[in-house]
């Protein structure tokens, strides 16, 4: 089995899901069950799917679940800057959530990149 907190992709996820949590803590409370609900599940299933995909005997089912955690980062980089432009997250915010969650996709994509057979 894998260590997923040897992963810099884990370590990034996670502090996704925490800047998502504190992020979206000032949304509408209209939202509680919309936008806000969304992004926190999009963040937490990045790293959880890291964290699935590391206990996971084989390789394939590895790569499979690092696919998941990569389409879920992506998934919150929308969401967080529909949220900005429904004013939701001020620009400081926004820029700080946006980075993040682009860095976590940068890097799951470069180990899935790694760790996917060559032709």
């Amino acid at each position: 089995m894998r260590d997923h907190t040897k992963l810099r992709a884990f370590e990034l996820a996670d502090a996704l899901a925490i800047l998502i949590y504190k992020g979206t803590a000032s949304f509408p409370r209209e939202e509680m069950f919309g936008l806000t609900s969304q992004l926190r599940r999009a963040a937490v299933s990045a790293a959880s799917n890291i964290v699935e995909g590391c206990a996971r005997a084989s390789e394939a089912e590895y790569i499979h679940f690092l696919d998941i955690a990569y389409g879920s980062a992506r998934e919150v980089e929308y969401q967080v800057g529909l949220a900005h432009r429904l004013g939701f997250l001020p620009e400081a915010a926004h820029d700080e959530l946006h980075s993040a969650s682009a860095e976590t996709a940068k890097v799951l994509n470069g180990l899935l990149r790694a760790l996917r057979p060559r032709p």
